[in-house]
């Protein structure tokens, strides 16, 4: 047995040393005088950095990743796409070779990509911001090189998988200390509901847009930008009722950050996308920020919003409002009212018991 594993690791060592001598080799020829030799080296280089995790490692460390970012340079759209994908490979799953492609100047190269005419090299370009922006101590550098308005452009003129990566990107720079809410403008309204409105409302991608939606909501530019936009609120609304725990917290929140900005303004626009189904469910499967966010956004959409009340009174009150505003003020109301008082409180006991 144990002859067997000295063989065994002697063998991944001589593997491991050709390896070695092969991506060393390729580093030379990145460094070639003839275009060709350096464009098939880096198609090779992606390979194998395709092919482990080791790989990628050894990659990193070969002075590798600087010549192919010196190939981003070059006017020869063949060579700019091989080294895109050599770098997109090298960066997937690898901490240390995120950051040294940011820091050995990759960023202001692939943000001036994001321009490009050519629709393949500016997805490539968007995918590598998306990759890079995933590692926490690249996203100031990329939040101010001037990737984000172009990010925002590449939502409304891109391919399908163009539009994704550059809302998740969008979402990453998001989370940095040094992004400014600025910095993403209400020129991403539109192209954003317009995802939403396409998407799952439960996938991780509806959580991510909603999440934009939700920074965008706190400027006037934004809010005005959502009620303009063509079923901007009723998109909302329907990620309420259909979405996530996370989607139905965003967006219960810009439709709060609507009314609670100017209440006569957005108070009958949010009831006309017939809301309050959707927030009364809220009120009982939701986060408790959602939970939260329900029942302040239920209590501003009355006729007369009353001082503040304990949860349960709130919701009585709010129910009957409702049946009311349905049945009129007879028997019907009282009986409206108190059948949807008991299927909230059954769902409740549904959800506390799974």
């Amino acid at each position: 047995m144990r002859v067997e594993i000295i063989g065994d690791q002697e063998e991944e060592a001589c593997l491991k040393s050709k390896k070695e001598i092969l991506i060393k080799d390729l580093s030379l020829k990145l460094r070639d005088e003839f275009l060709q030799v350096k464009i098939q080296a880096a198609k090779d280089i992606r390979k194998i950095a395709k092919s482990s995790v080791k790989a990628r490692s050894i990659c990193g460390v070969a002075g590798i990743i600087q010549p192919l970012i010196s190939m981003l340079f070059l006017s020869n759209l063949e060579a700019r796409e091989s080294a895109l994908l050599a770098l997109l490979n090298l960066a997937a799953r690898n901490e240390r070779n995120k950051v040294t492609i940011v820091t050995s100047g990759a960023v202001p190269r692939l943000v001036e990509l994001l321009k490009s005419r050519d629709g393949h090299l500016r997805d490539l370009a968007t995918a590598a911001i998306l990759t890079l922006s995933s590692s926490p101590s690249n996203k100031p550098t990329i939040a101010v090189s001037g990737a984000i308005p172009l990010l925002v452009q590449i939502l409304s003129s891109s391919s399908v998988q163009g539009k994704v990566d550059a809302v998740t990107a969008l979402y990453n720079l998001s989370t940095c200390t040094k992004y400014s809410s600025a910095s993403i403008t209400a020129e991403a309204v539109p192209p954003l509901l317009n995802l939403l409105q396409e998407c799952k409302k439960y996938s991780k991608f509806a959580e991510k847009t909603s999440a934009l939606l939700g920074i965008l909501s706190n400027s006037e530019e934004g809010r005005s930008a959502i009620s303009d936009s063509t079923m901007g609120i009723l998109t909302l609304v329907e990620t309420v009722e259909d979405g996530s725990l996370i989607s139905t917290e965003h967006a219960v929140g810009v439709l709060l950050s609507l009314c609670w900005s100017c209440r006569n303004k957005y108070r009958e626009l949010i009831l006309k996308e017939g809301a309050i189904p959707g927030l009364l469910r809220l009120t009982v499967e939701g986060t408790a920020i959602a939970q939260e966010r329900a029942r302040t956004l239920l209590d501003l959409l009355r006729d007369s919003p009353q001082k503040r009340l304990p949860a349960s009174s709130l919701l009585e009150s709010i129910i009957s409002d409702i049946a009311l505003r349905v049945d009129g003020a007879d028997n019907a109301a009282a009986e409206t009212a108190n059948r949807l008082l008991r299927d909230m409180v059954h769902r409740g006991i549904e959800l506390s018991s799974m």
